[in-house]
């Protein structure tokens, strides 16, 4: 299936008509070594909305989010947040973003709370609104009984939701994040998506990668699909499944996946003791 892009971006992708969209990408390149991971996409991120970015594992979501978050820099193209752009006015992006990347990195040896403070007062907020933000955060992510504890013992679902807490605390326009909910129990996974949708509701944007389609049609009322490095599909949930009953069925046909008969290949499975 050809690539997709839907709707007009000049209205529909900033939400109101000539306002920029949350995210504007155009040429996006990296290779490592003789590996391209991402391929001259271009994306343009609706602000305001639960966004989906979504592929098979080795798609280049990852590079993709780091190197629109600052992380990496591209071999080329450009990426703009609410009109800023990233390389050209990092200031001004990094405080307009919060970011939970993958492979979680904290200040192990601080507790919650102390990790909220610390985050606070690098971003600039004064000391009595980070204990009055730190408090309300630790409360709604069911932390409160844990702010005194290293983060270095908490738990997988403990370490998201304080890495959670922590892109949340100044308030941020665009938050990423980077596969969130892989290895949460069911518990902390329904917390942190209450969080988010409501935090979207009050009018910010969440960009978040998956490789669970289930869990992005729950969530996401826009998804960019990628694969092999480059945006397969991009609009409302609704235009990217098309005429699939499911966004599964949609996304593996743009992935081009192909059922494989096992069949033959593993003739010698199954059937006890080996032979």
């Amino acid at each position: 299936m050809p690539d997709q892009t839907f709707g007009d971006s000049s209205d529909t992708a900033g939400g109101a008509p000539g306002a920029p969209p949350a995210v504007r990408v155009r040429g996006l390149w990296k290779r490592f070594g003789e590996q391209i991971a991402v391929a001259g996409i271009d994306l343009e991120l609706p602000a305001g909305k639960f966004i989906g970015l979504v592929g098979p594992n080795g798609a280049g979501k990852t590079t993709t989010l780091s190197m629109v978050t600052g992380l990496l820099r591209p071999d080329m193209g450009s990426v703009e947040i609410g009109g800023h752009d990233v390389w050209r006015d990092p200031v001004a992006v990094k405080a307009r973003i919060g970011v939970l990347p993958e492979g979680l990195r904290l200040f192990e040896r601080l507790s919650g709370r102390e990790l909220l403070a610390y985050t606070g007062r690098l971003r600039g907020l004064p000391g009595g609104e980070v204990d009055k933000r730190a408090t309300q955060l630790l409360d709604v992510l069911d932390l409160a009984g844990a702010q005194h504890k290293l983060v270095v013992d908490y738990s997988t679902g403990m370490r998201k939701k304080i890495g959670l807490a922590a892109a949340l605390l100044h308030n941020p326009e665009v938050l990423f994040l980077d596969e969130p909910f892989e290895g949460v129990d069911p518990v902390s996974a329904s917390t942190i998506r209450r969080v988010l949708e409501r935090y979207t509701t009050s009018g910010a944007t969440v960009v978040f990668s998956s490789h669970v389609m289930e869990l992005v049609e729950s969530l996401c009322d826009w998804v960019a699909v990628m694969a092999a490095g480059r945006i397969r599909a991009q609009g409302t949930l609704a235009e990217v499944r098309g005429g699939s009953d499911s966004l599964q069925n949609a996304f593996l046909e743009l992935v081009g996946a192909h059922d494989r008969d096992a069949g033959d290949a593993l003739d010698w499975l199954g059937g006890g003791a080996a032979r």
